[in-house]
């Protein structure tokens, strides 16, 4: 395995990503890698193909099985609290839920009586309530069913499965893309791909969100745009963009990249320890461990 190759901004990266860490091919072959999520129970790493129209899971001790084929060209993936899969759907433009019985559940399709653009991205705030983002991208020809949008802008939206609300939070961003919590979920942060840039906004009381402003701006060579996107325990904030994963302080301090052999559009953390990335590579799933942990999903 090659060791990991790092474009060093600030010498606290080596704190988080040692220069001697290994990058290792967990899969390869596939054709649009997105949405790892890990399970932390079962130790199982689920991914989907986009293009491949597939769910995948590996696990350490079972190795790689399809998880679930015809996926609707599903892109991010997560758990709620109750460790039910969430996904988002470009060729469908939906939200929905993967209930125990192997049952799916739609939690979110249309706005206003009008259908979704293409949910991409997804995250579970502590009380129970989905945060996601709607880009177009399911609907263009690269990574999509092409056909014309219904909505007249790109938002990010809240999911209450208690009552089965959708709020529309802000259609600030030009494309929305990748959305984390800050640790203590007193902040979202949320990129916009063709800005090149990380909005980060205040979680009001009432889960809303208030005082937009850019957090950073992703910046080197490489192929890739800001896309899947997370924090880790210590709240240092991690997203894929040119080149490989960037990471920075919770202040925005840049402290550099963690290049990679190919395009990168998301990851998670795994392991035993929550110390492994699993980084979902256009084709190919890599792994990488890590000095600082990540929480679990659920």
């Amino acid at each position: 395995m090659p060791v990991v190759t790092l474009d060093v901004h600030d010498d606290r990266l080596t704190d988080i990503l040692s220069p001697d860490a290994l990058i290792e091919t967990v899969a390869e072959g596939m054709k649009f890698l997105e949405g790892p999520a890990w399970h932390p129970y079962n130790k199982h790493l689920r991914f989907s193909d986009i293009l491949g129209n597939s769910t995948w899971q590996w696990s350490e001790t079972e190795g790689l099985s399809l998880y679930r084929r015809n996926s609707h060209m599903t892109n991010g993936m997560t758990y709620d609290l109750e460790g039910r899969l969430l996904s988002c759907h470009h060729a469908s433009s939906k939200v929905t839920r993967m209930d125990d019985d192997e049952t799916m559940t739609i939690l979110a399709s249309h706005y206003e009586g009008k259908q979704l653009n293409s949910p991409n991205d997804i995250v579970v705030k502590s009380d129970g309530t989905i945060y996601f983002t709607d880009p177009p991208y399911g609907r263009e020809p690269k990574v999509g069913i092409p056909r014309d949008v219904e909505l007249e802008f790109n938002g990010v939206y809240r999911y209450n499965p208690a009552d089965e609300s959708l709020v529309l939070l802000t259609t600030d961003l030009n494309r929305p893309n990748g959305l984390c919590f800050s640790q203590d979920e007193s902040l979202l942060y949320v990129n916009d791909s063709p800005e090149f840039n990380i909005r980060v906004f205040n979680v009001t009381d009432d889960g809303l969100l208030a005082n937009g402003r850019i957090f950073a701006e992703t910046i080197g060579e490489g192929a890739g745009v800001p896309d899947g996107m997370k924090t880790d325990i210590e709240d240092t904030l991690y997203c894929s963009a040119q080149g490989g994963l960037h990471i920075f302080l919770p202040d925005g301090t840049f402290l550099g990249r963690l290049l990679t052999p190919i395009q990168i559009t998301n990851f998670t953390w795994g392991d035993e320890d929550m110390k492994s990335l699993y980084l979902t590579g256009l084709t190919t799933l890599y792994r990488v461990r890590t000095q600082v942990a990540g929480k679990p999903l659920f």
